[in-house]
């Protein structure tokens, strides 16, 4: 299976107020396979946003490398990691929509400040991208008129115009009620399908995120454990581990297929 993403013995520790550091990765190591769904999960506090903020070096690293289709991302700077970044579409815990412009402008944004694409293929790919996340019909009004569910809808929107090969998603349904969590989750499943993308997703909503996930990490005090399906998390012998399945997923876990 080839590798999209790869953390090699990476570090990240941040100054407490009373001189120490806290540590919240500790030379960890995993791989994010290509063109599937991972899910990073843990408790508060334990890295998840930090590591997708690594990701696409918005933080530095203290130590070790993360490669990014093979080019290490804690060695570039400059326009050599804009062009990298160039790969990635990112969602926001608020979907970061831009309140003084329509849905048509938000999601229209990337292409103008990107690409040098004339104003009719613009008009083209937005009406393309808005037609298959049933967003048609929308395109004048601005975010306070949508729903927490339709702001979403064009957050997403908007990080695929660029046609990014790996999507990052975090905290995607916070503030959504359970019946529109479970309609953005399929809609993440039904676009990833369609698209063939990398997805990673860092969330708070388990066990429900779990029915995407082909690979799941749990972060817990600086270390990583990497299960290749959720199911496997509940027979896990380590304690934090099953302390996490006892408060989360309950006793028995069965992954369900998005419909």
């Amino acid at each position: 299976m080839t590798t999209a993403i790869e953390f090699i013995e990476v570090g990240k520790s941040f100054p407490r107020k009373d001189g120490t550091r806290q540590t919240v990765l500790d030379r960890v190591s995993f791989s994010i396979p290509q063109g599937k769904t991972t899910v990073i999960a843990g408790r508060s506090g334990q890295g998840k946003s930090v590591t997708l903020k690594l990701i696409l070096g918005l933080m530095r690293a203290d130590s070790g490398m993360i490669k990014v289709d093979g080019e290490d991302v804690t060695n570039i700077s400059g326009k050599q990691l804009e062009q990298l970044r160039m790969k990635f579409g990112v969602l926001f815990q608020g979907a970061a929509l831009f309140d003084s412009l329509t849905v048509y402008e938000n999601v229209a944004l990337p292409l103008r400040e990107r690409t040098k694409i004339s104003e009719d293929e613009i008009q083209q790919m937005v009406a393309e991208t808005l037609g298959q996340l049933e967003l048609t019909g929308h395109e004048g009004k601005y975010p306070a008129q949508l729903s927490g569910g339709m702001r979403k809808r064009v957050g997403l929107a908007r990080a695929l115009q660029l046609k990014p090969e790996i999507m990052l998603f975090d905290e995607p349904t916070t503030g959504l009620d359970p019946v529109m969590t479970q309609d953005i989750y399929k809609l993440f499943d039904h676009v990833q399908a369609q698209v063939g993308f990398t997805s990673i997703i860092v969330s708070h909503d388990i066990p429900k995120v779990f029915n995407l996930a082909d690979q799941v990490i749990i972060l817990n005090d600086g270390k990583t454990d990497v299960f290749a399906s959720p199911e496997e998390i509940q027979w896990s012998g380590k304690q934090h581990i099953q302390d996490f399945v006892s408060t989360t997923m309950g006793e028995i876990y069965q992954s369900q297929l998005v419909e």
